[in-house]
């Protein structure tokens, strides 16, 4: 059965971590890669006004060198960003359309409903809205990316049918993941007829790092292949794909990604079976047993980002990544208004409603000391 996009080449160039020089986006380079990635038949872009400078380096390295025709842009809506107002949410497109040069946008989205985030987009009715730029052609296609629980996103395309395609974020890591719950998400999304956009295949590019002995399971199967590939393979393998995000950020990894995904055919039954054995590694890694089911967070009278600084530590403990762990911490708890797990004053009560049994005084006094909180 044919779907939206179904056409698109299953990479799309994610605009989020483009090239750096000295503080700023290197538009050169990123010439380069825009030049390597349309001469190799890709045509998918995609940009947010939230992304710091990304709007314009793609206005001068894409808009303004191509043909508008031959290439698919797509940018996005983040109202819960300091918008008092639907005018100052509306706001954002009208600059998306001013840095971009774009006169339209092929795929825009409301951006990472979610949480307490997507009461905003109600509040401001951005679903009408979205639908009458789409009927004024300032935008072709209408839909949203999603960072929450299946059962939210079910509730979500019940409400709104309208939404021609979801972004979620997918991969062999998090497919199965309790905080993520990527399979599920997706399994939602194709019940409601809904094509997905990939975002966050490599996650964040931790899984171009993997740990140890999944880098052993992938250089038996292919030690020509880069990890990362594996990663987008996986995600590009999936039904009803319209393309998958890389956020590249240097030519060499534009090469990279070029390089096996030109000819992307669907994977065999041996790398679907690496695969598998991967996955099945990251789970014996020793992790907190974290399912974010919250109630800890229910009873916590500080207000503790539990469940978020376990995440940050999981990660921390897979990739050895640092400053990815503390970015998703910053997110995750801060970024939630919650509180840091070095305001935790071990009153226990958390540890009394945890239906996973973690002590969980004893695993945020080790996360303030290993994150450095």
């Amino acid at each position: 059965m044919s779907y939206l996009g179904e056409e698109i080449k299953k990479l799309g160039f994610g605009l989020m971590r483009l090239p750096q020089k000295d503080g700023k986006i290197d538009v050169e380079q990123t010439k380069v890669m825009v030049d390597k990635f349309m001469e190799a038949g890709f045509t998918y872009f995609d940009t947010a006004w939230a992304y710091a400078g990304s709007e314009d380096a793609i206005r001068e390295a894409l808009v303004e060198r191509y043909p508008r025709e031959k290439f698919q842009l797509a940018t996005k809506n983040a109202a819960w960003i300091n918008c008092k107002t639907r005018e100052e949410a509306i706001a954002q497109f009208e600059t998306s359309l001013k840095q971009t040069g774009a006169g339209y946008f092929d795929f825009y989205l409301l951006h990472n409903l979610g949480e307490g985030r997507t009461k905003v987009f109600d509040d401001f009715d951005m679903w009408s809205w979205i639908l009458d730029m789409k009927a004024q052609g300032k935008i072709k296609h209408a839909g949203f990316s999603f960072h929450s629980t299946p059962e939210e996103l079910d509730e979500l395309l019940t409400k709104h049918p309208e939404m021609e395609f979801v972004q979620l974020q997918i991969n062999y890591a998090d497919w199965e993941n309790p905080a993520i719950k990527s399979k599920e998400c997706y399994e939602v999304a194709r019940k409601h007829g809904k094509p997905v956009i990939i975002m966050e295949p490599v996650k964040g590019g931790m899984l171009s790092n993997p740990p140890e002995k999944v880098k052993e399971v992938f250089d038996k199967a292919n030690p020509d292949a880069s990890y990362a590939s594996w990663a987008i393979k996986f995600a590009a393998n999936l039904d009803g794909v319209i393309t998958v995000l890389s956020g590249m950020s240097n030519v060499e990894q534009m090469e990279d990604n070029i390089s096996y995904m030109k000819d992307f055919t669907k994977l065999s039954e041996e790398e679907i079976k690496t695969i598998k054995e991967a996955q099945d590694i990251l789970k014996t890694i020793p992790l907190i047993p974290c399912t974010t089911c919250n109630y800890c967070a229910k009873v916590c009278p500080m207000k503790i980002g539990i469940s978020g600084t376990f995440t940050a530590m999981n990660i921390l403990t897979l990739y050895n990544d640092m400053a990815g762990a503390k970015h998703q911490e910053n997110w995750l708890v801060s970024g939630h208004g919650l509180k840091s797990a070095k305001e935790c004053i071990k009153c226990g009560k958390c540890e009394g409603v945890c239906p996973q049994h973690i002590k969980i005084r004893e695993e945020l006094e080790k996360a303030v000391k290993a994150l450095e909180l």
